[in-house]
């Protein structure tokens, strides 16, 4: 049987749900048929006590015992914690999640970007303060994802005049696709911390160093276009510039350590009904907490780093000059204080925008992002979005679009894609200027970057966002 159908007979989550899918496999291989197998797992998720002492279902039903007396003790808030959206074009599942992360006991306060969507456990989108405790999902999967832009002094009329430099750059700087890397390893300093402190980093070193200064899946790319500024602002004159701009996270070290530490707090928190499971925490104090605290800023130098080579490598290639870098970063943690009280604020795609924080907000590969400026709302929790969003999912993308109606559409924009899937097309994004409309509240735009030549990891790949 299927998780799902195991769900849906009332089997919960964690230990139980995979003891029920071992019985099952038991279970086919002593000739039980489907519907017999189907109707022992109904039997015990009605009565797990009546099959404590069964030889084929008797862990389950003791798991499930177990976990019933957890949850009998878990205490939610008497009344949520409150939290204020940006925006209104959301699907009810991400508002769900917000409202059900305002359950949780430890709960402070939250906020709902404008480009909020469907996450596991805390929405992309959803900022969330707690008090002593760090939640691995609701800061993410992909750690301290990152966007970094970089002016050079080079004229606009490269990205198409000198467009095969350009790519043989990226070629040869960065790497794309879920496993990709260098074979000659990059060196950058952050190799040379203290990678024992926690056994996931430990463990994974070598692959983190093999992977560095790569790219990534999904919606991470590394693009040319212009940078307009239409007044002077960030220490450059008015004018068009040619820039760089990339997004990427801490690659696959930091999806083990998301996935490590997401699963270990889940198995510290069987009282959670099944809703709340995803929203699983360390108390920040615990041992636990305190070695993924250290895993997740880690996670945050390593993916600086990756950014880092890339945009110094690109330079160096290109021989061209500096004249501006800036970044930010989000699915990340912080320990701020809000309205007096010291928290954990989780930002799982929302980008900090506290007074005169400088950040950068991208479109999609066709449309345009933003530099901006935080305002420091405090309702926002000194957040902003962290791009356009999703509008739809992944496979309801590849399902309704086609390459051709991309094409079109990245022509007419005077965009020169050399490669990406078909789920990342612009059309399956929100519209960035109904997104930067409904937070005027939290950031002034300072310039405008208008992508020109974009490269993504091909189709067909697991995104590790």
């Amino acid at each position: 049987m299927k998780k799902r159908e195991l769900y849906n007979l009332g089997i919960p989550g964690g230990e139980s749900i995979h003891l029920a899918i071992e019985a099952t496999r038991k279970a086919s291989e002593l000739g039980m048929s489907k519907r017999d197998i189907r109707a022992l797992m109904a039997a015990v998720a009605e009565a797990p006590a009546d099959h404590a002492g069964h030889d084929l279902v008797g862990a389950l039903a003791r798991s499930m015992i177990k976990t019933s007396a957890s949850r009998a003790r878990f205490k939610e808030r008497a009344e949520p914690a409150p939290y204020r959206a940006w925006g209104s074009d959301f699907d009810t599942t991400s508002v769900q999640q917000m409202e059900n992360a305002c359950r949780l006991p430890i709960s402070a306060l939250g906020a709902l970007m404008p480009d909020a969507h469907t996450g596991y456990g805390l929405p992309i989108g959803g900022v969330l303060a707690t008090r002593n405790a760090v939640i691995p999902y609701a800061v993410g999967m992909d750690i301290a994802c990152r966007m970094k832009m970089t002016v050079l002094d080079m004229p606009v009329s490269m990205i198409r005049g000198a467009e095969g430099q350009l790519r043989k750059a990226l070629d040869s700087e960065t790497r794309f696709g879920v496993g990709s890397g260098f074979t000659h390893r990059r060196d950058h300093a952050v190799m040379e911390e203290d990678w024992s402190v926690s056994p996931v980093t430990r463990q994974y070193r070598d692959k983190a160093w093999k992977q560095l200064g790569s790219s990534g899946s999904g919606n991470h790319f590394v693009e040319f276009g212009t940078l307009t500024l239409e007044r002077a602002e960030l220490g450059l004159e008015p004018g068009v510039y040619f820039a760089l701009l990339s997004h990427s996270g801490s690659r696959g070290t930091g999806g083990n350590v998301a996935q490590h530490y997401s699963k270990l707090a889940m198995k510290q928190h069987p009282e959670l009904p099944r809703e709340l499971q995803h929203l699983s925490w360390f108390d920040l104090d615990s041992e636990a907490g305190q070695e993924y605290w250290a895993a997740m800023e880690l996670m945050g130098r390593y993916a600086a780093a990756n950014h880092a080579l890339i945009h110094r490598g690109i330079a160096r290639f290109l021989k061209a000059k500096v004249l501006l870098d800036i970044e930010n970063h989000h699915n990340f943690a912080w320990k701020e204080t809000h309205f007096g009280e010291d928290v954990i604020v989780h930002r799982k795609g929302a980008t900090p925008a506290g007074v005169d924080a400088i950040g950068i907000i991208p479109g999609s590969m066709a449309t345009p992002g933003y530099v901006v400026r935080g305002k420091g709302e405090p309702e926002s929790l000194n957040s902003a979005s962290h791009g356009a969003g999703r509008a739809m999912s992944r496979t309801m993308a590849k399902k309704s679009f086609t390459w051709s109606e991309a094409r079109r559409f990245l022509a007419e924009r005077d965009v020169v894609l050399i490669s990406a899937g078909l789920d990342e097309v612009p059309m399956g994004y929100k519209d960035i200027e109904k997104v930067m409309a409904a937070q005027r509240d939290l950031v002034d735009i300072l310039a405008r970057f208008d992508p020109k030549l974009v490269k993504m990891a091909h189709g067909n790949e697991r995104p590790e966002d």
